[in-house]
């Protein structure tokens, strides 16, 4: 009877764990009700010893009667029958669910659709656990199901999990294991050959006592516990982060190589349509200029949406460890234009894990474990968050003229053609018609500009956000028939039709330059947009507008100046490179160079965050943690060293004439007398000699001293501290007691003397009376938990008397 229940009991502690998943409760108590009802149909089916098979299939039933009365009761018949239209609506909040699943990132709205789909989740576990637990007795495999349930915020949030919900979960899974262990062995009788605690001896035995192998199941399972939670923080990681957040690779907040990125197209769309349009940002300049502000970069196109590669923020790329790598494919000639900007995020905006910048950002200020991706040089954290932050950047931009970029080379480096070229199968009229806007077009540059200008101008595009979809056949009708579209569609069909040319491209996503307020230029909520950025060799990534101009939501949308056509009375120059020379031909000129920290910084405003430092060796993080593991191994030793001094200190108390007969018994025995017997008691069991508890202190002194033929001055030592004990323990007038520092060092210097070297080593490094003690500290916790489970509200025996 009581194993449905401690089912249920484990499903629930180990569904804790999903709380990082939702933003609200609602998934909590349906989860709660779901357990309640399969535990109801779990009892019910052992109440009536109904066959194995038959249990689940009544726990399916009472989940399905549950799930229809909390989520399609007024389709249903009196609430909880089941009906057609009832299982109708179900279906349709199950398919809603997966799909909000998927458009989501965590933690997700909890929404009915997404509680129910939990909630029919958690139950069917609990089915599964009551099945493994009850019906097929096999109590251990119910933990792969309860695994199964564990590992989903595991695999699904970046951060770990908190080690309290773990805790819960692994007391519930030990709780279940020490209920059938006890169902198992009170079908035998009386257990034996097992510790029972004085709580449970003063309890009423009504069947089988098995309270002396629950206590022993708690031992194992908490310690199991405690190790779990412990050892990750004692022992080397090769990742960032322990499971828990903690110990010698993390840092707390469970910072590693993993970070969740939402949706970041449903999500702009999502901010453009917010009738509220708050400050998200506010930014100052050195040149007070407004530029964009770039977050995310998406790379991938798999034919429905743009998203972005794996990144690779390696702990050499944190922001405090110097410049940020080069900007890809921007040549050391090229010349540069240095811009300082100071950033303040608002403390209201949603949780952003990515540090809102100018590219190419070069230097940045932020505190917090934040750290760029090397090919694309955003710049995130998997542990701290931009919301209230301030920051600072320095920006390298480069000085690329028309004439420059008309004489870029064709050919691009091979790696990042394989990456920024790839498409999936495109309709034949995309490629078309991407041809026929750039026909006319003699170098790649002016490719890009006749696409922009063919959304911008000569198009007929419109913007507008009532607009659906995002794969090909949406592209397509985009590009052909619509021709409206917001900035998002702009940026990504002009991605996609250079790409189709053979230009690199890749969509940005992040706000635009905002609108200058009281000296701060302030970036608002509907200033949030997107845009492609297009790749030149030599000069790198530049941005592209397509979006139309004056577009409503995107006024503060700006073309960039080398993006526009020249006019036509302007010759190209015959040395587009001259502007080149100024920034000197070696690789230590480069933006992206380390040794140019001073020239990127002349003021010196970074050297207090930004100075190399150098990363620790794997060798020297081994090394740390076996400190801290002796450390804690050397706990028993320190705890002995600190009892034996404060003994020590007490053994020149003097006991003398009658009038201290009282206060000797009551107070000097314990500060004198009873220091020194304590102190030899110590040291006889940590040499392995321990006292017989019958054993009187002259019979001690006697075997001791005829078992190790102790000289006369040991033998002398023993005797009297023997002496001493005996006179306050029994006579009326102890007389004077004279200090035994002397005589107990000489005993234990001629106890040691009988044992070997290991035996000493051990003595002082893991001292066995030290560890007793430990021992008995933890029998008294657990002799607590006892005395917890052992209270009750009536008395049983006067229950059953009357």
């Amino acid at each position: 009877m009581r194993l449905p229940i401690w089912s249920g009991v484990a499903t629930l502690a180990v569904s804790l764990t999903l709380y990082p998943l939702f933003d609200g409760g609602a998934w909590l108590w349906g989860s709660l009700g779901a357990v309640l009802a399969v535990s109801a149909a779990g009892v019910l089916a052992s109440r009536l010893t109904l066959p194995g098979w038959a249990a689940p299939l009544l726990g399916l039933v009472a989940l399905g009667v549950y799930l229809t009365a909390a989520y399609a009761g007024d389709k249903a018949w009196v609430l909880v029958v089941p009906t057609k239209e009832s299982a109708v609506a179900l279906l349709k909040l199950l398919a809603t669910g997966f799909a909000d699943i998927q458009r989501y990132a965590a933690p997700v709205p909890d929404e009915p659709p997404i509680a129910m789909l939990t909630t029919a989740g958690v139950g069917l576990i609990a089915i599964v656990v009551d099945l493994f637990v009850t019906r097929l007795r096999r109590a251990a495999l119910a933990g792969l199901p309860l695994l199964a349930l564990f590992t989903v915020p595991a695999a699904v949030l970046p951060d770990p999990i908190g080690w309290p919900a773990f805790i819960l979960g692994a007391l519930g899974f030990t709780s279940l294991l020490i209920a059938d262990g006890r169902e198992r062995v009170g079908h035998w009788g009386r257990a034996v050959l097992v510790r029972r605690s004085r709580a449970a001896d003063e309890g009423v035995q009504e069947s089988a006592d098995t309270r002396g192998l629950r206590l022993s199941g708690k031992r194992i399972g908490f310690t199991a516990i405690a190790l779990a939670v412990l050892l990750p923080a004692l022992l080397p990681t090769l990742e960032p982060d322990p499971l828990f957040g903690f110990g010698v690779g993390g840092s707390g907040k469970g910072r590693g190589n993993s970070i969740s990125i939402p949706d970041q197209v449903a999500d702009l769309r999502g901010r453009l349509q917010l009738p509220e349009n708050n400050t998200v940002l506010s930014y100052t300049s050195s040149d007070d200029t407004p530029r964009y502000l770039r977050i995310y970069s998406l790379d991938v196109f798999d034919g429905r949406r743009w998203t972005m590669n794996e990144l690779k923020g390696r702990p050499e790329n944190r922001v405090d460890q110097g410049p940020l790598p080069p900007p890809p494919g921007l040549a050391s000639s090229m010349k540069t234009t240095r811009v300082e900007t100071d950033i303040q995020v608002s403390e209201d905006i949603t949780p952003l894990q990515f540090l809102p910048l100018p590219y190419p950002p070069q230097l940045v200020r932020a505190e917090g474990d934040w750290r760029a991706d090397v090919d694309s040089l955003m710049v995130f954290s998997s542990g701290d968050v931009a919301g209230g932050l301030r920051y600072q950047v320095v920006s390298t931009e480069p000085e690329a003229s028309a004439d420059q970029l008309d004489a870029a080379p064709k050919t691009v480096d091979p790696a990042v053609a394989e990456r920024y070229l790839k498409l999936p199968d495109l309709p034949p009229q995309i490629r078309q018609l991407a041809q026929r806007v750039v026909k006319d077009s003699k170098s790649p540059y002016e490719a890009a500009v006749n696409l922009q200008r063919f959304f911008t101008t000569t198009g007929g595009f419109t913007y507008s956000l009532a607009t659906q979809g995002h794969d090909t056949d949406a592209l397509r009708s985009f590009l052909e028939q619509t021709r409206a579209g917001y900035c998002e569609q702009f940026a990504s069909a002009m991605a996609v039709l250079a790409r189709s040319i053979g230009i690199p491209a890749r969509v940005a996503i992040g706000y635009t330059g905002g609108t200058k307020i009281e000296g701060r230029w302030e970036v608002r909520t509907h200033d949030s947009h997107a845009w492609p950025e297009l790749y030149f060799e030599g000069v790198g990534w530049l941005a592209f507008e397509p979006t139309p101009a004056g577009s409503a939501g995107q006024g503060t949308a700006r073309v960039p100046d080398y993006s526009l056509p020249r006019p036509a009375e302007t010759t190209p120059s015959s040395d587009p490179s001259t502007s080149a020379a100024d920034g000197g031909d070696t690789p230590s000129s480069a933006p992206n160079s380390r040794d140019r920290l001073r020239e990127l910084d002349p003021e010196g405003i970074y050297s207090g965050s930004v100075t190399p430092v150098e990363t620790a060796p794997l060798w020297v993080t081994i090394a740390l943690a076996v400190a801290g593991l002796l450390v804690i191994l050397l706990i028993p030793a320190l705890v002995r060293l600190v009892i034996r001094n404060r003994r020590v200190r007490t053994l020149t108390w003097k006991v003398s004439g009658p009038s201290d007969e009282v206060t000797a018994r009551a107070e000097k025995v314990d500060a004198s007398v009873a220091a020194a017997w304590a102190e030899l008691d110590d040291v006889l069991c940590d040499y392995g000699m321990a006292r017989v508890p019958s054993e009187t202190p002259r019979a001690l002194a006697r075997r001791l001293t005829q078992q190790h033929e102790f000289g006369a001055e040991p033998a002398a030592a023993i005797s009297t501290i023997a002496s001493a004990v005996e006179r306050l323990l029994f006579a009326r007038d102890p007389g004077e007691i004279a200090p035994m520092r002397r005589e107990l060092r000489t005993v234990r210097r001629a106890l040691a003397a009988t044992v070997s070297r290991t035996r000493r080593v051990r003595a002082a490094l893991l001292p066995p009376s030290t560890l007793l003690r430990i021992r008995g500290l933890g029998e008294k916790i657990l002799d607590g938990f006892d005395r917890l489970e052992n209270i009750r509200l009536w008395n049983r025996a006067a229950r059953r008397n009357t």
